[in-house]
């Protein structure tokens, strides 16, 4: 160490590190005051919206359901814009019962009805009802082990004819969920049932399926969103959509309802095609049987929120598919174009109400009529009276669901009736292809069958006017109505032979039609000894004239009649004309006619048979006076009445096809308790008459090449 001091700082050198200390300092200090004018002067209103902002989740935004046409490119359901009130609990909080309480108390003012499954009754007494989901609210039970408090199958089937301390009761379920709900006790019974079955819906779908969002209520007025606007519900959203929207007032049963699917028809059917729990679904009609076409694909959208749970992102906020990059926006749904001609539909209802109105019977219950062309099983018309009108259905639920007369079943495809003496055409075939018979052969009519000694049921002609028919061959017999002849046909063909061709020309089997149908039955031992009754030769004799145990749908003998005017081939019944892009731009599927049998039917037999169908149009025949005179084709038909409930009442039923000569289209024709069937024949003139007089005037419609009549 050399013992040298180091030279201390000058003053100079000092005070300019200190002054270059206070410019750093004081460019630091411009600079944070520069970013705070930033923030809040220069984007201080950009940033504080940004402040509270959150991504709440991705949305599935429905797509717009495709059109359904008729044949002829009418529009019969489209779509309209609508709003929807939807809920998510996420922002509700402790308020959530009482922002749901105010919710429910604008729904009462506005008469707005809101989506509750809970099966327990809206109203006192409160009992569970008949409709609801029972399988979600069990499994909830389950859940929540709530032992005892939803009855089983058997126990709900025995609570609707009595109740039973011992059965679960619908107070004791309320009182449970009122409880695990925390609802106020000073709720009124009413105030609270309407709530928890809000909350259960809810509880319902977060548990099912991790969801708390869900549409409220469908389709409100303005009244009512200004109403939920000015009360600034937390986590109540109203979103726009579409509603279907109904150019016709006619053929409601057949174009069917949408509405939102259940938890049980989420959980058995739409979760595995991927639909999202608030989508709407065809309930029932064409819009349940082509819900595939018509559905189309949901679009998956970024939804952006407040603090209060209102949207504050843009509506085409769309997620990007990583796999195409592309925008996951909706594509709406195809076009379904039906077989249906509307006009025809509407001609057809308007002739089956008229005919049931000019019957003057306070019997009269309910009718039905179908119209198929021959060649394919296409379904031009299907009328069931009384009807509904799709428009209205809501407001009218509860009166059409409690109408005695059942306007809500589709009798067309549902209703099963004896045919009578319609049936007698397929015992004339199959004693005749079966060489029972020639179509010469003729058979004494002699008022009584007299071949079993303890039963001899007689001829109609013989029983009211104590005259019989003579000597009658099969068209002979056929024109009038001849029981003696079909009894002997049918005793010797046998009941296995009868059932036989009644299959092949489809009845008692499905159609194939593509809405809900009921099967039928031909008459037989399998059928009776189901019954718990023992079947007699004997009673092969009603069953070869359409009595006994015999029971078709008026769709099945239109199509039966069908297969007879075009030679023996039994096509399926159908609606379904072809599918078109939402743009009609594409035919993404076209109907090709399905053949589900052929007859190799002799012709000298058919023509022979459809010769005497014929004759009951002409002169001498049980239709003729009726107006089958006026019209300027031929008709082959034939009518029939089968006796019902006592010996004074009959349905009728008339079946037809026309023209005679190359035949387009057949018709079946039922009247409940609507007695001959002579008297259904004022109706399909009418019906024959609008179809054979309208061809004219078709016009095509400009960019989709289809026709208008």
């Amino acid at each position: 160490m050399n013992g040298k001091k180091e030279p201390m700082m000058d003053g100079r050198q000092f005070h300019v590190r200190v002054r270059g200390v206070m410019v750093l300092l004081a460019a630091v200090l411009v600079g944070f005051l520069w970013v705070l004018y930033d923030l809040q002067y220069v984007h201080g209103a950009e940033y504080l919206e940004q402040s509270r902002r959150k991504i709440a989740k991705t949305e599935t935004v429905e797509a717009s359901r495709g059109q359904i046409l008729d044949r002829y490119g009418r529009v019969l359901v489209g779509n309209r814009a609508s709003y929807n009130v939807s809920l998510d609990t996420s922002f509700m909080g402790e308020e959530r019962n009482a922002i749901l309480l105010r919710l429910l108390e604008i729904c009462r003012e506005e008469s707005v009805t809101w989506s509750d499954t809970l099966p327990v009754s809206r109203s006192a007494p409160y009992v569970f009802t008949a409709e609801g989901a029972y399988g979600n609210l069990r499994k909830y039970a389950e859940k929540m082990k709530w032992d005892g408090l939803v009855p089983t199958a058997e126990e709900l089937e025995a609570l609707q004819s009595a109740e039973s301390p011992a059965l679960p009761s619908a107070e004791r379920l309320l009182a449970k969920l009122r409880e695990t709900y925390q609802v106020d006790p000073a709720l009124s019974d009413g105030e609270a049932r309407d709530l928890v079955g809000v909350l259960y819906e809810l509880a319902l779908r977060s548990r099912e399926i991790t969801w708390s969002s869900y549409v409220f209520a469908q389709d409100v007025e303005m009244a009512f969103i200004v109403k939920v606007k000015e009360a600034s519900l937390s986590g109540v959203s109203i979103d726009t959509t579409t509603v279907r929207e109904y150019n016709t007032s006619y053929a409601a049963h057949l174009l069917g309802r949408v509405g939102l699917m259940d938890s049980d028809e989420w959980n058995n059917i739409y979760q595995a095609l991927d639909y999202p729990y608030n989508a709407s679904v065809g309930k029932d009609g064409m819009e349940q049987a082509f819900e595939s076409y018509l559905h189309g694909v949901p679009g998956k959208r970024a939804i952006e929120t407040n603090d209060q749970g209102k949207v504050v992102s843009a509506d085409d906020n769309w997620k990007i598919d990583e796999r195409t990059g592309e925008p996951q926006a909706p594509q709406p749904g195809c076009n379904v174009i039906s077989t249906l001609d509307i006009k025809l539909q509407e001609a057809v209802e308007r002739a089956l109400a008229d005919g049931v109105g000019a019957l003057k019977s306070e019997d009269t219950q309910g009718a039905a009529a179908v119209v198929i062309d021959v060649n394919d099983g296409g379904v031009l018309a299907s009328a069931s009276y009384p009807t509904y009108d799709l428009s209205t259905f809501l407001q009218n639920y509860t009166e059409l669901a409690n109408d005695p007369l059942n306007p809500l079943f589709n009798r067309a495809t549902q209703g099963v009736y004896p045919p009578g003496s319609t049936f007698k055409m397929v015992t004339a075939i199959a004693g005749l292809q079966e060489g029972v018979i020639t179509p010469t052969d003729e058979i004494l009519d002699t008022g009584r069958y007299t071949y079993y000694k303890d039963y001899q049921p007689q001829c109609w002609y013989y029983r009211q006017y104590g005259r019989t028919h003579g000597k009658e061959n099969v068209s002979e017999a056929i024109r009038d109505s001849c029981n003696i002849f079909f009894y002997d046909v049918g005793r010797r063909l046998g009941i296995s032979l009868l059932d036989e061709y009644a299959q092949k020309f489809g009845l008692g089997e499905y159609t194939g039609i593509e809405v809900y149908e009921s099967k039928g039955h031909v008459a037989g031992p399998g059928y009776t000894e189901s019954l718990g009754q023992k079947w007699y030769d004997g009673n092969t004799l009603p069953a070869a004239i359409g009595q006994e145990n015999n029971q078709f749908t008026p769709i099945q003998l239109a199509n039966y009649v069908a297969t007879l005017a075009n030679g023996g081939t039994h096509y399926s019944a159908h609606l379904l004309k072809e599918v078109k892009s939402s743009d009609f731009s594409q035919v993404v599927y076209q109907y090709e006619p399905e053949v589900l049998n052929e007859l190799d039917l002799d012709p000298e037999n058919l023509e022979a048979v459809t010769r005497g169908m014929l004759m009951v149009t002409q002169p001498g025949g049980s239709a003729y006076s009726y107006g089958f005179n006026t019209l300027d084709i031929q008709v082959a038909a034939k009518t029939g009445s089968a006796q019902v409930s006592s010996a004074t009442e009959s349905n009728a039923v008339f079946v037809c096809f026309a023209p005679y000569e190359d035949p387009e289209i057949a018709l079946a024709i039922v009247v409940e308790k609507g007695g001959s069937g002579s008297t259904l024949s004022s109706i399909a003139v009418e019906i024959l008459d609008y179809y054979f007089s309208s061809g004219s005037g078709m016009e095509t419609v400009e960019g989709e090449n289809t026709l208008l009549r």
